[in-house]
């Protein structure tokens, strides 16, 4: 029985397709998607702003989501069948030195990712590597689910950031890193919590993720050396330097956005202030057990920022959603079931 798949052929160019589910192979399994998320980077690859070496034309994009699986190839367990599950996105050789300290995003073989140089899940059917699945409860909600992707990217740099209760926090980026390192940092009980956003209209959204105040950048710029931790999840220009002008001397920093090549980084004010910097890129595995623990217990709460659905159909008119997001526009998903 034929399926459909979204395909970009290449930038610019999008149809819908009819596919037949491929049989899972040795160490594989076949994953009904039940939602799949849309992001920026899948933007990227519809416009062709995607870095060379990091997509590979045609592709089926969707490297979040959530599903259940109903096959299994050799030497995978048939206790899967029926669980429903979310998976890794980074394909890594499992034997390099990066591989083996657990940072299968840094992989030494080369970059391959799902939905990006693998077929993705804007499907009805994915087939992946039964290694990258990561088990949800019966009763789990597929919907927020399906978010657990970013949540890792973003839950990596909160591990990183590390956390203590009353510290004060600042989040740079009010979308959906933001909001979701938001209810990250939330967990860890600190005493002011605030949000640096420019779009108006984000405030009951970032209140209901955990946040005690949502700033523009220029208000948060009066409270420069304040902050214990800052996470910077923006991407834009400028947004990495105030992060680090946000932070106290002897402060901790994570930087997750990709801001343009022409961006500038005050290096001064790293060594003067001592600040510890992290860098983030994409999940690796450790970051994916963590959320999926906190979204299992009930800590993080993905849905929350879903605000609209779209059929699989409707794709085209999801990234365009996408490309001018106003206040009123988080998170994004697709229903490729029919």
């Amino acid at each position: 029985m034929s399926g459909r798949a979204v395909v970009i052929d290449r930038p610019g160019e999008l149809r819908l397709s009819s596919v037949d589910p491929l049989e899972p192979g040795p160490g594989e399994a076949l994953v009904r998607v039940a939602w799949s998320g849309i992001c920026g980077s899948d933007r990227e690859v519809f416009t062709g702003g995607r870095p060379e070496g990091f997509v590979r034309y045609p592709v089926v994009p969707g490297h979040e989501w959530s599903g259940t699986v109903e096959a299994v190839g050799a030497g995978v367990t048939a206790d899967h069948v029926g669980h429903r599950v979310v998976g890794e996105g980074f394909r890594g050789c499992r034997s390099c030195d990066a591989c083996r300290r657990g940072e299968s995003n840094l992989c030494a073989s080369g970059y391959e990712e799902t939905g990006f140089t693998l077929p993705g899940a804007w499907a009805e059917h994915l087939l992946v590597p039964a290694r990258l699945l990561h088990v949800l409860p019966p009763e789990a909600d597929l919907r927020a689910a399906a978010v657990l992707e970013p949540a890792a990217c973003v839950g990596e740099a909160c591990l990183r950031l590390g956390g203590t209760a009353g510290e004060r926090v600042a989040v740079v980026g009010g979308g959906s890193l933001g909001l979701l390192g938001a209810q990250l940092l939330a967990a860890t009980a600190p005493a002011e919590l605030v949000v640096v956003e420019p779009r108006t209209g984000r405030e009951e959204l970032a209140a209901g993720c955990g946040a005690s105040a949502v700033l523009t950048p220029l208000e948060a710029v009066r409270r420069c050396g304040r902050f214990d931790a800052v996470l910077e999840t923006a991407g834009t220009a400028g947004s990495a330097h105030l992060a680090t002008r946000l932070a106290r001397r002897g402060g901790r920093v994570a930087l997750t956005g990709l801001p343009p090549e022409s961006d500038v980084l005050v290096t001064s004010r790293l060594v003067s202030a001592q600040l510890t910097l992290h860098t983030v890129f994409g999940a690796p595995s450790r970051a994916w057990t963590h959320v999926v623990r906190l979204f299992t217990a009930g800590v993080l709460d993905p849905g929350r920022i879903v605000t609209h659905e779209y059929d699989l159909a409707e794709a085209r008119t999801a990234l365009d959603a996408l490309a001018g997001p106003g206040p009123e526009v988080g998170k994004i998903l697709l229903r490729p079931g029919r």
